[in-house]
């Protein structure tokens, strides 16, 4: 083979090599920043909205960050939303909302995000996956909805967090909480 025809193989496989190296290279350095998650440096409330939950559940379906902070919202005259945010980002919702007596947690999974394939219970009273739970009240109804029955719905909503049992274990103590609330007759 002629030098020329040397240095020509040469250029061709400097470049791969050097392509080869840089993929191991960032593959290298992003197994190792996936390989320990953010620390959660705040404390979880043992009451989010004036419901009392239990505060490490509901830490393991949130992100890492520093600050937590909640807010309550009321978007209808059937609704109740806590919405966790971590360091500002929306991280978790814990939501009460009526439907109608007879609907099931699978019914009204139907209509939140993140329930879609869910697991469910043999009564289908309740439903989640790694993002999503809803669960229905044993006994739960009130004068102001008299036909109904209140549901209780998790959603996370920080895209890398999610754990399926988490949320199973979540949402059943969340639902039995709701359902002695004062909002319960």
């Amino acid at each position: 083979m002629s030098v020329r025809g040397t240095l020509r193989r040469h250029r061709l496989i400097s470049p791969v090599l050097s392509l080869s190296a840089a993929v191991v290279l960032a593959s290298s350095l992003s197994a190792c920043s996936d390989d320990e998650p953010a620390a959660k440096n705040y404390t979880v409330p043992t009451t989010l909205c004036g419901v009392a939950v239990d505060s490490a559940q509901v830490k393991t379906l949130l992100p890492g960050g520093d600050s937590l902070t909640s807010a309550t919202s009321k978007p209808n005259g059937g609704t109740t939303r806590c919405d966790l945010s971590v360091d500002g980002k929306p991280a978790l919702r814990l939501a009460q909302a009526w439907w109608g007596r007879l609907d099931t947690g699978a019914t009204v999974a139907a209509a939140y995000s993140g329930t879609k394939g869910g697991e469910t219970t043999g009564d289908y009273r309740y439903v989640w996956t790694s993002k999503a739970g809803v669960g229905k009240t044993a006994s739960c109804t009130s004068p102001e909805h008299p036909e109904m029955r209140l549901f209780a719905i998790i959603q996370v909503l920080d895209s890398g967090a999610g754990d399926k049992t988490a949320m199973k274990s979540l949402i059943n103590s969340y639902t039995e909480t709701v359902n002695q609330s004062e909002d319960c007759e």
